[in-house]
């Protein structure tokens, strides 16, 4: 799962035997990669978008996990430009954590499915793409300033931030499905980022590439 159509293209390019079923307006690309059954989808960016696409691949797929893949800001200084996230621990900045704990899954805090984050971190070695375990803000918001970045950092002190992990992971947990965020670092979340990928409307598929080798990588192992 990815939330924009860059994010997904390369890993359907991928797929054998490709039927496609498009639903609530996103189109859900079914296939085989390698020896296992794979669908993918763009669901679309923001939280909400991201949250109704994941439960529908539950629902109405029946998927077994989720990995959600894409791009993210970087705001760790262990890590640069491409490398990449893989979220062991996935939060929400921009929410209310003390109500959002009154309904299930019972928890603000989301944890990446152990086996699904190891399995990750061994296809970004095997792929040579430095990787750390971290943590993964999200909110509906496209960060590109300083003063939103260090209000973010303060807060939450994630690794990236970006727009639809936590609401992947929150669905995921609701329903018991194993998952998993990951997320190649394509700026800095602050005003040059916002520069490149807004106003010169920067291509992304260089990131892109490296979270659809992980991605694909990751996926045959695990077959």
């Amino acid at each position: 799962m990815g939330a924009m159509p860059e994010e997904v293209d390369q890993l359907c390019a991928l797929l054998d035997g490709v039927s496609l079923e498009p639903y609530a307006g996103v189109e859900y690309h079914q296939g085989y990669l390698g020896e296992r059954r794979v669908v993918v989808c763009c669901g679309g960016m923001g939280k909400a978008n991201a949250a109704a696409t994941a439960q529908v691949l539950i629902t109405k797929f029946g998927v077994g996990c989720i990995v959600f893949s894409g791009v993210a800001g970087n705001l760790s200084s262990e890590i640069g430009i491409g490398d990449v996230v893989v979220g062991r621990r996935v939060v929400y900045h921009d929410a209310q954590d003390d109500m959002l704990v009154q309904s299930a899954p019972f928890t603000a805090e989301y944890e990446g499915d152990p086996e699904l984050v190891e399995a990750a971190l061994r296809a970004c070695r095997a792929v040579g793409v430095r990787a750390v375990a971290g943590t993964i803000a999200t909110g509906d918001q496209f960060v590109g300033d300083s003063a939103t970045k260090r209000s973010i950092q303060q807060r939450v002190g994630p690794d990236c931030v970006e727009m639809e992990g936590a609401a992947v992971s929150q669905i995921a947990a609701k329903n018991g499905v194993p998952c998993v965020i990951l997320r190649a670092m394509s700026d800095n979340a602050d005003e040059a980022g916002y520069e490149v990928l807004v106003v010169k409307d920067f291509s992304i598929s260089e990131y892109v590439a490296t979270a659809t080798a992980i991605v694909a990588h990751m996926l045959k192992e695990l077959a």
